[in-house]
C-alpha cells in the first residue's frame, strides 16, 4: 500500500518517514522524489552539475541536503574516477611525532572536501606492502610518511597513484623533507661550545632513509670541528630502544649522545637515571623531532624541532595541486631547542 500524503503535508517528512520505516539512507530515487525530477538527473547533479541547468541542480542538492542524502564514496567512483579520499600510512601510530603529521595533513584535506583514511604499519615494510594494496582501491593518492618501503617498490606505486614522502627521498617522487644540515650544524656547535669533543649518534632502524640522512650530517658536521663521532645501531626507534643502548654508549665513554628521535632519547634519559649517571652533569642528551613530552620530563630535552604540522599539509595541499608539474618543494625549516639535558662536558 504506497503512502499517501493531503494537501499542506511536508513531502519530505513522508519521504523521511518511508526511508526510517524501510531502514538504510535515502537514495536518488527519494532525492528525484523529492526534487521532482528523474533518478538520472539527480546523478547527473551530483556527480557532473555541469551537464545540468544551475536551477535544476540547486534544487537536486536542495533536496538532497533535505533528506540528509551523503554520497557513497564507491558509488561515486564508479561515476568520476574519485573517490575523495587520501590515504596516510604511518610506521608507527602511538609515536608522538606522528601526531602533527596526521593533524596537518587531515586539515588539509577537510578544506578541499576529501577524508583522510590512516593505516600502520608497525615499522615494518612487509606490513606497510600490505596495507597500501588494501588502501590502493579506495583513495586518490597516498602519503607516505616515514616509509620502510625500497625505492623500487615505491616508484612503481607511484606509477599507480599519486604519492608523496614525508622524511623519504626516492628519485622521481615528490617528497617533504627537513632541512636536516641546518639544525645538525646547530646542535654540533652547541655541544662544541659545552666543551664536547667525543659524541655519539643512536641510529634508528636499518631501514630508515632519515636516519641515515641524520647521521651522515652529524658526521660531517663533527668532522669539521675535529670532533670524535661513533655511529651506534641500528636501534628500535622507542623509548625501549634508548634504554637498551646505555650499555653501548657507557663503554663508548662518549660525553654527548645524539639519539636518533626523542622517544630514544627519553628512554636513554630513564635509563640513565636509574643506573645513577646523571644527566647532564655526565652525559648530554639530544634527540630530534621536539614532541609532546620532551618538555615533561626531568631534565627537559634539547632537541632538534621541525613544524610536523606543516609537513602533514604541505604533502597534502601537493598531492592535491592543479598543476601537476614537477616541482622542488623548499625544505622545512629545523631548529635547535636548547633545554636541561645538555651541559657542560664532564671532565
Amino acid at each position: 500500500m504506497s503512502t499517501q500524503t493531503t494537501t499542506g503535508d511536508d513531502p519530505a517528512e513522508a519521504i523521511l518517514a518511508r526511508i526510517h520505516a524501510r531502514g538504510g539512507a535515502p537514495t536518488i530515487y527519494d532525492i528525484a522524489e523529492l526534487a521532482g525530477v528523474n533518478p538520472s538527473t539527480v546523478s547527473r547533479a551530483l556527480g557532473k552539475p555541469g551537464r545540468i541547468s544551475a536551477a535544476t541542480a540547486a534544487k537536486v542538492r536542495a533536496a538532497a541536503e533535505r533528506l540528509d542524502f551523503r554520497v557513497n564514496p564507491m558509488a561515486r567512483a564508479l561515476q568520476t574516477g574519485k573517490t575523495k579520499m587520501i590515504g596516510l600510512v604511518l610506521a608507527d601510530i602511538t609515536n608522538p611525532v606522528v601526531f602533527g603529521i596526521v593533524r596537518g595533513a587531515e586539515h588539509a584535506a577537510a578544506e578541499a572536501g576529501y577524508t583522510l583514511v590512516i593505516a600502520e604499519s608497525q615499522e615494518s615494510g612487509e606490513n606497510e606492502a600490505e596495507a597500501i594494496e588494501r588502501l590502493l582501491p579506495s583513495v586518490d593518492a597516498l602519503v607516505l610518511a616515514t616509509t620502510r618501503l625500497a625505492a623500487g617498490r615505491i616508484t612503481e606505486l607511484a606509477d599507480r597513484k599519486p604519492v608523496i614522502l614525508i622524511n623519504r627521498a626516492v628519485d622521481g617522487v615528490d617528497s617533504v623533507l627537513p632541512d636536516i644540515d641546518a639544525g645538525v650544524v646547530e646542535l654540533i656547535d652547541h655541544l662544541a661550545s659545552l666543551g664536547h669533543r667525543s659524541v655519539a649518534f643512536l641510529a634508528g632502524p636499518d631501514t630508515s632513509w632519515i636516519s641515515a640522512r641524520r647521521w651522515s650530517s652529524i658526521l660531517a658536521a663533527a668532522e669539521a670541528r675535529d670532533m670524535a663521532i661513533v655511529e651506534i645501531g641500528p636501534n628500535a626507534p622507542t623509548i625501549t630502544g634508548g634504554r637498551e643502548a646505555l650499555r653501548r654508549v657507557s663503554a663508548s665513554r662518549v660525553t654527548a649522545v645524539i639519539a636518533y628521535n626523542d622517544l630514544m632519547a627519553l628512554g636513554l634519559m630513564q635509563e640513565a637515571a636509574a643506573a645513577g649517571i646523571p644527566v647532564p652533569d655526565r652525559l648530554s642528551v639530544v634527540g630530534f623531532d621536539d614532541i609532546f613530552g620532551s618538555e615533561l620530563i626531568s631534565p627537559t630535552l634539547t632537541t632538534v624541532g621541525t613544524d610536523l604540522m606543516a609537513a602533514g599539509r604541505q604533502a597534502v595541499e601537493r598531492l592535491l595541486a592543479e598543476d601537476d608539474a614537477d616541482c622542488d618543494l623548499e625544505p622545512l625549516p629545523t631548529r635547535l631547542i636548547v633545554r636541561g639535558s645538555t651541559g657542560s662536558a664532564a671532565v
